[in-house]
């Protein structure tokens, strides 16, 4: 006979997508500032070529960081659909979907990050090209990782707006952290259409990283402080209401 496996409960959903935005936070911050920010120099190729060349595993602890990010949210996109899914389980869906979708042009990115190390690797074949050639490879490499990104952040601007929703329709927190959201996603969206339309963006560049950086922080983490600390407590307790009051009619 076939047993029925019981749905997760959603204070545990909200532990494990509370948990994972936090190995989310560590691992990006050190991926993004620790590595790429350390070994890129802006408009001058041969330098970051040698920059990787002279520190190699950093560069590989950086792109394993990437792929522990890219595993982790996956796991935060099905966590938060469970924590969400009684609000609206199609919303809920929807908002896992756009996640997912970031997290794979993630995942696309990485794969430049491979191709930067078979670049710095001195495989014999690679004399074939010149190192001029090289150093312009690895900086396309690098770039084409931002471009897919980039793209991806539109996706995941849109998952944080119907997050946002969907923590307003719930009243399981303030109602200012569901506009926090909703804000910081608008900007990640707002970020990557500047960068399509303003042939200038590098003129801009710092405005809009402000734009970005700041509601983004602070929406992210109070909304991971707020599942460390209370979410899914609001539904496990109008579960258990309900069953009481199943129970007292019960009897």
């Amino acid at each position: 006979m076939m047993h029925r496996i019981t749905d997760m409960a959603p204070r545990k959903a909200a532990l494990i997508a509370g948990y994972g935005y936090l190995l989310i936070f560590v691992l990006a911050i050190f991926a993004n500032f620790f590595v790429r920010t350390r070994l890129i120099e802006q408009n001058d190729a041969a330098a970051t070529f040698g920059n990787i060349v002279q520190s190699e595993s950093l560069f590989r602890l950086g792109l394993v960081a990437f792929l522990v990010v890219f595993i982790a949210d996956i796991v935060v996109a099905w966590a938060l659909y469970v924590l969400f899914k009684a609000v609206s389980q199609e919303i809920s869906l929807l908002t896992a979907w756009f996640r997912l979708v970031y997290t794979a042009f993630l995942g696309v990115g990485v794969i430049f990050f491979f191709v930067v190390l078979q670049l710095v690797s001195g495989a014999s074949y690679l004399t074939a090209l010149g190192q001029s050639t090289l150093d312009a490879q690895a900086q396309l490499s690098l770039d084409a990782f931002n471009y897919a990104w980039l793209i991806g952040l539109v996706a995941f601007g849109i998952h944080l707006m119907l997050l946002g929703y969907l923590m307003l329709a719930s009243r399981a927190a303030s109602r200012v952290l569901g506009v926090l959201l909703v804000v910081a996603g608008a900007a990640y969206v707002v970020d990557t259409a500047a960068h399509g339309l303003l042939a200038n963006y590098a003129d801009y560049e710092t405005a809009f990283l402000m734009i970005v950086a700041v509601p983004s922080v602070v929406a992210e983490l109070a909304f991971t402080v707020w599942l460390l600390a209370r979410g899914g407590r609001q539904q496990e307790a109008a579960v258990t209401e309900s069953s009481c009051a199943l129970a007292s009619q019960a009897c």
